[in-house]
């Protein structure tokens, strides 16, 4: 295993990955407790690699997810508070 530092996350990856999981579980594809497990290892995933740029332009790709109901306010609420952006 390589000692080098894992590659930074764009705003814009994180956000498809969010709209990923949500759609998944609104779908069915999902189940409750293999929702709770894929939104907590994308959290974690994403604050391992961490998330390039700024606030302000983490907050700017995900804000339309909000916007448009691609996830729920609990989602939403959940995401940037576990990622501190909150």
């Amino acid at each position: 295993m390589s000692d080098a530092p894992m590659t930074t996350i764009t705003p814009a990856r994180a956000a498809q990955e969010l709209a990923k999981v949500s759609a998944a579980f609104k779908n069915g594809e999902l189940k409750p407790n293999e929702y709770e497990h894929r939104f907590s290892r994308m959290v974690q995933e994403l604050r391992d690699r961490q998330i390039a740029g700024t606030r302000a332009e983490i907050m700017a790709a995900l804000e339309p997810l909000r916007l448009d109901g691609s996830v729920t306010p609990a989602e939403w609420d959940r995401f940037v508070s576990q990622l501190g952006l909150a």
